[in-house]
This record gives C-alpha cells, structure tokens and sequence, in this order.
C-alpha cells in the first residue's frame, strides 16, 4: 500500500496530549499516511489508556504499527497477575477500563521486530552485535509465538521473562532462559559486551564511565544490511543518528520531547513535553 508520509515516532510512555499534539504538528492523515511506534506505548505519562486505544485503534485502521516495548511486557504482566504496577507508573486506569482484556489481548499479539521500509529494522531496545538482522528476525519470532499462545502458557513464561544476571547468549539456550534472553535484547538493552553480554545497571550518556569491556550495543562495529531504528534510552535524547542506527527516544516523560522521523527524508518533528517525572 502506498503511504503519503510513514513517521517513526518514539516512546510515548503515556503522554497522550504531547502524542495528539506531534500528529498535529506531522499533519498526520489517517487516510494517508502511516506512523510506526517503537513500543513503550504506556507508562509514566498522564494518560497510558487514552495512548492505547489510540494507537489500537490506528492499527486497526491498518495506518499503524508498534513494536513491544519493556513498559508493555510489563503492563501485559500485570494484567497476567505475575507483576505489579511499578510505583512510578501510571497505568491503573488501564486496568479499570471496560475493554482493559480486548487492550491488552491486542498489545501481546504485537511483535517485537518490524521492517518499516527496505531499508530499516524497527525495535524497541536494539539488536545485539551477535546478531544478524536475519537471526534476529527468527529469534524474535520464537518469543512472540510465545507470547501470543494461550493464556495458560503465557502466564507460565511471563514470570520467567524477568531477571538481571549477565547472562551470555548461546544458540544453543532452551526453554525460559533462551525466552528470557531474548527479550532483554529486544526490550531492555543499553550495554553489552561484542559477544552479546548484558549489562542492565547503566542508564546514562554515552559521555559518562561504562563499566569495564562495555559499550553501547551499537558502538561494537558490525555490517548491516539494515538502519536500525530504536527508542528505550531516554538518555541519549534522540541524538545518536549514523548510517546504521537511528535512536528515537527523546525522554518525552523526562522534560524532553516526543519525537516523530520520517522515513524517505529522514526529517525529525519534535513536540516538547511537560516532563510528567521532572
């Protein structure tokens, strides 16, 4: 289908006016033009419910598409009643809401790799450097064949999806440690090591110490065939821009700003925020 503009615009975290305002801004047509979310739909924003049912809706108007993000894992986690709702977030209202199952039955059935156009790769933390974009494409697929399976096997891999060791990723891992493993990639990376360990304590700049033989994953140099594009690190303020990556998180919750980039031009709209978390 051809599309006026397609936006790929980054982690809302439930900053619903600050989202209405962006679209304003892009001129966005429902009938024309196609906008691409890299996931964190919810959380710390003023209004995640209202943020949801948009962007359902828009999906299921076939003029959007999203990745999952971490804060959507989770809030699917919460609604499993295998996790709370973290004290920062803002998402009870979700859990109130009439249509609360429909929501969050859509939200598990969303992917967590998307290929927006031939010459990018949509995610929602990165894509480790041990990793091809074809290898990453299959691996994404197993967790969400996972994720979209019954409810009773969802609510048996959901508890196992949490954890913080340094774990170093092997083709060879089963079961839930391979699930696991696989969504930190996707979902919660910032630094790793050139084999693909994890690390999870840093948050920072790219200016400030990282721990010993870490990097930011896409600081290790490694051929891709594809841009990748990325939110999840509010830290880099949606500044990192190369012929291979593409960050998209500009803190909107942290007095920064939503943003939106265009694909074809490469153009960036951004909507400053009122830093719901400032």
């Amino acid at each position: 289908m051809y599309f006026r503009h397609q936006y790929v615009i980054g982690d809302i975290q439930g900053c619903y006016t600050d989202l209405l305002a962006l679209l304003k801004r892009i001129e966005f047509d429902e009938e024309q033009d196609k906008l691409w979310f890299a996931g964190d739909i919810v959380a710390r924003g003023e209004d995640s419910l209202a943020a949801l049912r948009l962007v359902k809706r828009l999906s299921d108007q076939g003029c959007a598409d999203t990745v999952l993000g971490n804060h959507d894992i989770n809030l699917i986690a919460v609604w499993r009643g295998v996790s709370k709702i973290k004290k920062k977030d803002k998402t009870w209202a979700i859990f109130e809401a009439d249509d609360c199952d429909e929501l969050l039955n859509w939200l598990r059935f969303q992917p967590l790799l998307h290929f927006p156009d031939d010459k990018t790769v949509l995610v929602h933390a990165g894509i480790p450097p041990n990793w091809t974009i074809d290898q990453a494409k299959l691996y994404a697929n197993e967790l969400q064949n996972q994720l979209q399976g019954s409810l009773w096997h969802l609510d048996r891999l959901l508890p196992n999806l949490y954890g913080n060791d340094e774990e170093k990723w092997s083709p060879d891992l089963l079961g839930y440690e391979r699930m696991r493993q696989i969504c930190n990639y996707f979902t919660r990376m910032r630094l790793c090591q050139q084999d693909g360990t994890l690390e999870f304590g840093f948050k920072s700049t790219l200016d400030d110490k990282m721990p010993n033989g870490y990097r930011a994953w896409f600081d290790w140099q490694v051929t891709r065939e594809r841009k990748i594009l990325f939110g999840h690190w509010a830290g880099l303020k949606a500044k990192v821009a190369t012929d291979t990556v593409r960050s998209l998180d500009a803190g909107c919750v942290w007095n920064g700003a939503l943003m939106a980039y265009r694909l074809g031009d490469e153009q960036t709209f951004c909507q400053n925020c009122k830093g719901y978390l400032g």
